[in-house]
């Protein structure tokens, strides 16, 4: 059975959050879903090469980093080896970016875009903590 691409990126965003709701604790994984929740508006506001350059910089090269983890994740999706990925089999995300066509970037940022949708709603679902009420005991 073939998958559409939208049922491609579902199942990769689950798989993902499923991945990281074992590595991490539930403090980091809230953060984790935090930062994913505010990802596609900076990546509207700034591009692409902006965020995912700002993700690596917050990490500060720490592997266990919920940034790095989302950059790795983003990196992972982009430069797969698929026929639909942007930067196909390219591995290393800023160099593909930086290596490529503007055209090119302007297809992985929309496939970032819409790969996020999916990781947006499941990391919603599955990592982020409740927030009491002002009142709940």
């Amino acid at each position: 059975m073939t998958k559409t691409l939208e049922q491609e990126r579902a199942a990769y965003a689950l798989a993902k959050v499923r991945d990281i709701r074992e590595k991490l604790d539930a403090e980091k994984a809230d953060k984790f879903a935090s930062y994913v929740e505010s990802l596609p508006a900076n990546i509207l506001s700034n591009g692409l090469g902006q965020t995912a350059a700002t993700l690596l910089a917050q990490a500060k090269g720490r592997d266990d980093d919920s940034h790095q983890m989302l950059y790795n994740a983003l990196q992972a999706w982009l430069c797969r080896d698929a026929i639909q990925a942007p930067y196909r089999s390219a591995g290393d995300l800023m160099n593909a970016i930086v290596d490529n066509d503007r055209n090119t970037y302007l297809h992985a940022q929309a496939e970032a875009l819409a790969w996020l949708a999916w990781l947006k709603k499941f990391a919603v679902a599955y990592l982020k903590k409740e927030k009491r009420k002002e009142g709940d005991g």
